[in-house]
This record gives C-alpha cells, structure tokens and sequence, in this order.
C-alpha cells in the first residue's frame, strides 16, 4: 500500500509538471531594453500564477540571452525547442538578430508573439503565410508614416516649426539601414506629390555610424555631415549605447539644429538626469507621464517599481509585459492549448495595453498578424519624457527650437 502511495505521487507531480505551460523568451540582457523587457515578463507571469494561472496551469517563463548577436539568438530558439521544450516563443529586440532567428522559428512553427525587431526585412524573411507568427511593434515603414502623421499635426498646432529638410544619422547594421531605406522610399513618393510625406519631406539626407552597442561610438564625421546640410529636422537611429555619446560630440563640434530627435529601442536609465537631454525629442510607444493618464499604465508602473525598486526607463519594459499578457489573454479565450484555437483567438482579442491604446491584430503589407501600427513623439523636458502627439495624450507643450548648448 505504501509502494502504491509512492508510485502515486510521482504520477501526480509528472502529471503536474507536465501541464505547466512554458514560454521561451529571447532577449539582449546586457542592453537596457532586454534586461527590462525581461523583467516585465517576469512580473507579468508573476501576476498570472498568482491568480491562479492559465487553464488551470502554472506558467514558466524561460529567458536566454541573446549578447545582440546573430547566432546567439539563433541558438537560443532551438534550445528552447528542444531542451525546454516550451510552447511559445516570445521577446525580441535586434532586428540583425531576428533575421537569424527566422529560419529557426520557422522549423518550429510555433506561435511566436515577437516585439522588436522592427526592419521590414524581417517581414520580407517571415513571408504571408506564417499565420502562427505574431509582431507587435510597429514596422519601419509604420514607424515612418506615422510620424509624418505626427508632424503634419504639429506643424499644423505650432506654424513656427518648418520640416522640410531632414537628416538621418543611421547605425549600419539592419536595424538603422531598414529605417533609412524606408524614409527614402517615402521621399521618392513625396518628391510625386504622394504617400504620407507628401508637402511635408522636400529634401532627404543620411549617413551611416558605427553604432557604440556594437564596439563603434565615433560620430563626429556623421555630425559634421549634418551640421553642413542644417536641416530642420535631425534624427539619429541607433542604441541606448549611443545616446549620451552622441549628444557629447554633438556639443563639441557646435551642432544644435532646431529639431534633435533621437529614435533608439530604449535609453539609458539616468538620460534624463543629463542635462544634455533637455529638449531632445524622441520616438517611442510609450513614456512614464502616461501613468498619469492611463489607469493600466499606471498599475504597470507601480508593480514594476514595487518588484524591481527602479522604474521603468524604456517602452520595451511596458512591452515585454504585454507581449505575455497578450499572449495569456489568446490561450484564456481558445480554452486550450489548441494552436489553431490559439491563433484565431489572438486575432480576436482586443488587448488595452500599458504602452497607451488598445493593441489588435491586422494584416500589414505582408504578414496577417501585426499588432501596434504607430509610434508617440515625445520630449525630454527637465529630465521627464512627455508626449508631444498625438495630441489626446500630450503632457507638455512643444519645446521649439531645440534650446542649444549654452550653459549645459
């Protein structure tokens, strides 16, 4: 009898085990967007076993890190295949690293909810017909549409502000190549007197840099190229890494256009206590003042300071939460652990998300399932990022031009 009772157990706990849902996360630790992607994830998957888990089971969440390296976050998705066996993959930030990852995913085919990699190269790779591949972050192009969205309405709100010429500075690797050809890509429609930045973009200009993420961090020559051609709008495409160094060099060579736009996956924790950040614009899904306007914001921000004693300084953070909750929400509403359930109900739900608006699947120029579609302009102003546009969740006005150098 007591044989039969061990024997039992072991059933039990096998059982128990082997209905643990597992999630595998791929993310670059060592870069401020991964390390608190992943701890978002983890507070989310904390909330849910709390609450009892998903279909009556627990959740695991597996992370690996990527080092930003090709062939790193490649391997990662066939170890968590094969050694944890999860059953969806999750994460993501290099677009360099995805291109990699794609063949792997797709010997797999696993339902996959990825949130970076935002080059239209990694849609081309994926192709139409992974219907179990989700993206949520906006695409280049996206990206780039609705910014002119965004400035067309701020030109319009503030007639000071001219945006004719624009400069990009651009990290070589896929991530600030992508976002180049796709502002040129727009160019060549404006110059027709069509697509989005039509009467807005009249002339177009870029160069390339070697970003500091990727042992580089030297952009005096692209600086200098920049200070040249003075545009009205300057915008520089890289990482977290390249922020503060950036604006240094800019300063030593005097570059100040009326517009300095920074467009990194995320920033460094302490930018704002730089005062070099003071009135540098940026882009992203998501800034800390959207606490003070959305309650789902707000709770994302209190949990995560409250488990995690730092705040959140990157919408990769707000990110990575959602891309596990969002995931949860599909497998609550399919009832099962059914993959064509699962896809079905991920194209269904309508997910309010801490980045700010409401996240729902639709189709993009190639794939069926893409999630958020825009991008905020915001603004460093005293250390604090606001939202400039859209204008529903603006929490300052405009500081125009950019205020210069003098007395930093």
């Amino acid at each position: 009898m007591k044989r039969l009772f061990v024997v039992l157990t072991v059933l039990i706990v096998a059982l128990a085990f082997a209905s643990t849902i597992k999630i595998g996360a791929v993310l670059p630790l060592s870069d401020i967007t991964g390390r608190q992607a992943a701890n978002a994830m983890k507070l989310a998957v904390k909330e849910i076993n709390e609450a009892g888990g998903v279909l009556g089971m627990p959740v695991e969440l597996f992370i690996i890190d990527d080092e930003m390296k090709p062939e790193k976050g490649a391997a990662a998705i066939d170890r968590l295949a094969t050694v944890e066996k999860v059953d969806f993959f999750v994460g993501g930030m290099s677009s360099g690293v995805h291109l990699a990852q794609i063949p792997i995913l797709k010997k797999y085919q696993k339902i996959t909810v990825w949130i970076g990699a935002a080059s239209y190269r990694c849609e081309e790779a994926i192709g139409p017909d992974a219907d179990w591949y989700f993206h949520l972050h906006p695409w280049d192009y996206l990206q780039g549409e609705s910014y002119a969205h965004g400035w067309r309405a701020i030109t319009q709100k503030y007639p000071q502000v001219k945006i004719e010429k624009i400069f990009i500075a651009y990290e070589e690797g896929a991530f600030g190549t992508s976002s180049f050809k796709s502002y040129q890509d727009e160019f060549e429609l404006a110059k027709k007197g069509t697509g989005v930045w039509a009467g807005l973009m009249k002339d177009l200009r870029g160069a390339p840099f070697k970003s500091a993420a990727l042992g580089g961090g030297d952009y005096r020559a692209v600086l200098m190229q920049a200070k040249q051609y003075n545009p009205d709008l300057f915008i520089w495409a890289g990482y977290d890494a390249d922020a503060i160094p950036i604006l240094i060099q800019a300063k030593e060579i005097g570059f100040a256009p009326k517009l300095f736009v920074g467009a990194p996956p995320g920033w460094p924790a302490d930018f704002g206590k730089n005062p070099l950040s003071h009135g540098v614009i940026l882009y992203g899904m998501w800034a800390p003042a959207l606490k003070d306007v959305s309650p789902i914001a707000r709770h994302f921000w209190d949990a995560y300071v409250k488990e995690f004693n730092e705040e959140p300084a990157t919408y990769f953070a707000p990110l990575g939460y959602t891309n596990i909750m969002f995931l949860i929400e599909g497998i609550k509403k399919a009832g099962s652990l059914d993959k064509d359930a699962i896809i079905k109900a991920l194209r269904e739900i309508e997910y309010e998300s801490p980045v700010g608006g409401v996240l729902k699947i639709s189709p993009s120029r190639i794939i069926k399932n893409q999630g958020f579609r825009a991008q905020k302009i915001l603004q460093w102003q005293n250390g604090v990022q606001h939202v400039i546009w859209p204008f529903e969740y603006q929490t300052a006005e405009l500081i125009y031009p950019f205020p210069g150098w003098t007395g930093r």
